[in-house]
């Protein structure tokens, strides 16, 4: 037996099929999962649908997170089609790109509040209407990166955004734990996806993290989709308020040999 056979969920925000949220719902539809999915206006319905539809997909439907209404919809039309879900994947995160370039002394007070309430106030959102509609031992996941922890030149606002991304998730997991969901961050290493093209110099962190890696590669599309099917199943039943590192080791490493003679050359 598949380990999602008989699980059902919804997942905000993948894109196109190269993304991460894109890695980790192929992951849960090969292992049996039953999938719903949103997408923000009609330029994305055109990516999203064809997406959906391949995954049999039994619900489609428009989300903007940053409105409490249309998110209260999406889970109110999961409980019509699929009763109870048992997972949750957030994978919605936007900020304007001149506040991820520059210095980030420059961010502006709008900017500010779009990128932390897109990528991060979202998730309370999602959490606050998913809760009615949730199994006991249910599973929240958002998506998130290191440039939450450590400053990393371009990534700015959007690492602030992070940051008060995973802080919410603990306090999420603490309010959630009551009803037996647990919540969680998967924090992927940089990965070649049309969002990651909007952050300058992306091709050398690629490279950095390349040769600070302990295992000497980038992450991919299936290491993350591990990752994520971990923390949406049962295998994860005791891990709640936690953030599960899928970076080949980059976070432990300050720097390599590799990375030291890089520069030496």
């Amino acid at each position: 037996m598949s380990i999602m056979e008989g699980k059902k969920g919804v997942i905000f925000g993948v894109s196109n099929t190269h993304g991460i949220a894109y890695g980790v719902a192929k992951k849960l539809f090969d292992e049996g999962a039953d999938i719903a999915f949103t997408y923000a206006g009609e330029v994305m319905e055109k990516r999203v649908r064809p997406i959906a539809e391949d995954m049999n997909a039994k619900l489609i439907m428009s989300c903007d997170v940053t409105k409490e209404d249309e998110v209260k919809s999406v889970f109110e039309e999961c409980k019509k089609i699929y009763g109870k879900l048992d997972f949750v994947v957030h994978a919605v995160a936007f900020a304007n790109k001149d506040d991820l370039q520059g210095e980030f002394i420059n961010t502006s007070k709008n900017g500010w509040d779009l990128a932390l309430g897109v990528s991060s106030y979202s998730l309370v959102t999602l959490c606050r209407n998913a809760r009615p509609v949730m199994n006991e031992g249910g599973s929240i996941l958002a998506l998130t990166y290191l440039g939450s922890e450590f400053a990393v030149a371009n990534y700015n606002i959007m690492g602030v955004a992070k940051a008060a991304l995973e802080a919410s998730a603990r306090y999420l997991a603490m309010d959630l734990g009551k009803d037996g969901i647990r919540v969680n961050c998967l924090s992927s290493g940089p990965i070649k996806t049309l969002a990651a093209r909007g952050i300058s110099g992306f091709d050398y962190m690629l490279k950095a993290a390349s040769l600070k890696s302990p295992l000497s590669r980038n992450t991919t599309l299936d290491d993350v989709g591990n990752a994520g099917l971990f923390l949406a199943s049962h295998l994860s039943s005791g891990t709640t308020g936690e953030i599960l590192y899928c970076d080949c080791g980059c976070r432990t490493v300050y720097a390599s040999i590799d990375e030291i003679n890089a520069m030496k050359e």
